[in-house]
């Protein structure tokens, strides 16, 4: 009765649906927590929160606009312009699918904002009929009083339609050595086909032009039967992507499944393996692959046994907290923390639970103005401060 429960709770506190069992072998897992766990440093002492912005539902994403106000995507389907402690509703913004882990999801300006206002966004998209949906990449126009979002665009709709309800993704950056736009697809609920074929979407990180046109070095253009917008491939459910402030390089984190979260520098064509490798196992207990290692697969920088359900990831910038410049932040939905994951130069050196106990932790940000800021389900927006 007491392993049930366990299951239950295990379920329940997991962001992402169990993915489809598979035949057990009778050769044992390997002990893959037995070289995952770094060395763990104390919670950091005298940090605290303060809520920017109170709000009870959830918001996936954030921005902010030059003048200082913000931008954030509601899960439900609403764009939000926050401004001090009060927000408006802008129109205009994409009928999203909000069924299971889907809807409004990323929001990202265009790096030429202050000229042509563009505002890009990622959600679930119903095709048409609505009963099946895919992740999709748009783009509008902000009217000039902010108010509109006009003349919004698809540019990129990850299909095909499915009707399960989970890991659509999703985050946008752009390439600073490139100015491409880099965005990702989870595998949509279909790891044994989506993540290893790029003849189809999901589990996959993409790379396109502004407009959405594919740019002529991408890995897979010009292969037959390829999706030419693809970057990578092999993932899981990736919800965290961010850029190396020095490097320029771009990082990703994805959700495993019962343990495996993994962190990952991306690289093109690489292949970063799920699900013929991981280091999780099934939410029942049950192994999805003997292998953590493959020839031609990629391991990851950094990996998560237990899950921990990663959300939001940035790096840290600037003065405000000493002797964390270019240390790693990552949200966890699971353990309702923010993490900070000390760096040198791609090795993890330890980790730090920063603000614990603070809710399921969903986007975190490098302010305008230097501060860590972080969106928090039921709580709204805050700023990590130090005391």
């Amino acid at each position: 009765m007491r392993y049930i429960l366990f299951i239950a709770l295990t379920l329940l506190l997991c962001t992402c649906d169990p993915a489809p069992e598979t035949t057990e072998t009778t050769t044992a897992a390997p002990d893959r927590a037995a070289d995952a766990e770094p060395t763990t440093m104390l919670t950091a002492a005298g940090v605290e929160t303060e809520t920017v912005f109170n709000f009870e539902d959830i918001i996936w994403g954030f921005t902010w606009l030059p003048d200082g106000r913000m931008l954030a995507t509601v899960k439900d389907g609403r764009l939000l312009l926050i401004d001090g402690d009060s927000s408006t509703e802008i129109t205009g913004a994409p009928e999203v699918r909000t069924v299971g882990q889907g809807g409004l999801l990323d929001v990202l300006l265009d790096q030429d904002f202050a000229s042509n206002r563009y505002v890009y966004l990622t959600y679930s998209r119903s095709e048409e009929g609505g009963e099946k949906g895919f992740t999709s990449v748009g783009r509008g126009r902000l009217s000039e009083d902010a108010t509109q979002l006009e003349n919004f665009t698809s540019l990129y709709d990850g299909g095909p339609a499915t009707d399960k309800g989970q890991h659509y993704g999703s985050r946008m950056v752009w390439g600073p050595n490139d100015g491409y736009l880099y965005f990702t697809i989870g595998d949509r609920g279909n790891r044994d086909e989506n993540p290893q074929d790029t003849t189809r979407d999901g589990g996959k990180v993409y790379r396109i032009a502004a407009d959405g046109s594919i740019p002529p070095d991408n890995p897979f253009v010009g292969v037959a039967g390829a999706k030419e917008a693809i970057y990578s491939y092999g993932h899981r459910n990736l919800q965290g992507l961010t850029v190396h402030p020095q490097t320029g390089e771009v990082w990703e984190h994805e959700h495993g499944p019962r343990g495996g979260d993994e962190v990952n520098i991306i690289e093109a064509g690489k292949n970063y393996g799920w699900p013929v490798i991981t280091y999780g196992i099934n939410y029942d207990g049950s192994q999805i692959t003997q292998e953590v290692a493959k020839e031609g697969m990629e391991q990851p920088v950094h990996y998560w046994v237990p899950s921990i359900a990663p959300s939001g990831m940035a790096f840290v910038t600037g003065d405000r907290y000493p002797g964390w410049e270019n240390d790693l932040l990552v949200g966890s939905l699971k353990y309702s923390y923010l993490k900070l994951v000390h760096l040198d130069g791609k090795e993890v050196t330890g980790e730090q639970d920063i603000i614990k106990n603070i809710g399921r932790l969903r986007d975190v940000r490098m302010g305008p103005d230097g501060y860590i800021y972080a969106s928090i389900e039921g709580t709204g927006i805050v700023r990590v401060v130090l005391v």
